[in-house]
């Protein structure tokens, strides 16, 4: 791992203010993930962890703080720039899938793609490519709704991977999975630690916390505790 953080928060405090009242999601926050990191991030509901997942994707902004990504100040950027970098730097897994249901599961995966100014074929070579990663090249020409809820998922984790992104967030993404499926996708996440993605996962789970080489407990929008796994599993 490069000795240069790939993603830095310093002092990251979000605070939102609704009829004069102030809630503070998070306050003092202080985090860094190397580049081919798994860090999981848990805690209680309510604790911030989706407000960090979001600021760390550049979905919202904080309301004081440094965040650097891949050596770039990215906190204060407008919206136009965060979504820029949003698609060349960040792969989001997301509980509910977020699939588009009127496309195919070939062109859900394209379309992050075709805001790059990508050719067709380039375009069509990765995203075939990143079905073949999670196992559902058989399936390109199905819709959302003929896959089961763990295909889906695969297929959203496919969208995430196609750009080869900085790192991959994935927020509960066995939240709508039974066991079975649950535990093959986060079978799925390990694999693609082990050839070097860097993965920072909210997860309520804590078996699958334990996937992650470092786990972070938030507790009222602060870090109260972090611990390194023992060893990580072969």
């Amino acid at each position: 791992m490069s000795s240069t953080p790939l993603l830095l928060l310093e002092g990251i405090t979000k605070v939102f203010l609704t009829d004069e009242v102030e809630t503070h999601a998070l306050s003092g926050i202080h985090l860094s993930i190397a580049q081919g990191e798994y860090v999981s991030i848990a805690g209680p509901s309510g604790c911030g962890k989706s407000t960090l997942l979001s600021i760390l994707g550049l979905l919202d902004t904080p309301s004081e703080g440094t965040y650097i990504l891949n050596q770039q100040p990215v906190a204060n950027l407008d919206f136009a720039q965060r979504a820029r970098i949003r698609n060349r730097e960040i792969g989001f897994i997301f509980q509910s899938f977020n699939l588009i249901g009127d496309l195919t599961v070939y062109e859900n995966v394209e379309l992050p793609l075709t805001y790059r100014g990508l050719s067709g074929a380039d375009r069509k070579t990765a995203a075939l490519a990143a079905l073949e990663k999670v196992g559902m090249s058989h399936r390109t020409n199905h819709y959302p709704s003929q896959l089961s809820g763990g295909q889906q998922q695969r297929v959203a984790v496919a969208r995430a991977l196609v750009g080869n992104p900085s790192i991959l967030l994935a927020d509960e993404p066995t939240g709508n999975l039974d066991s079975k499926n649950g535990d093959a996708v986060m079978e799925l996440l390990r694999d693609l630690h082990r050839e070097g993605a860097t993965i920072c996962m909210v997860t309520h789970d804590a078996r699958f916390a334990r996937h992650a080489d470092r786990t972070i407990h938030l507790f009222d929008g602060r870090v109260v505790s972090e611990h390194e796994a023992a060893s990580t599993a072969p």
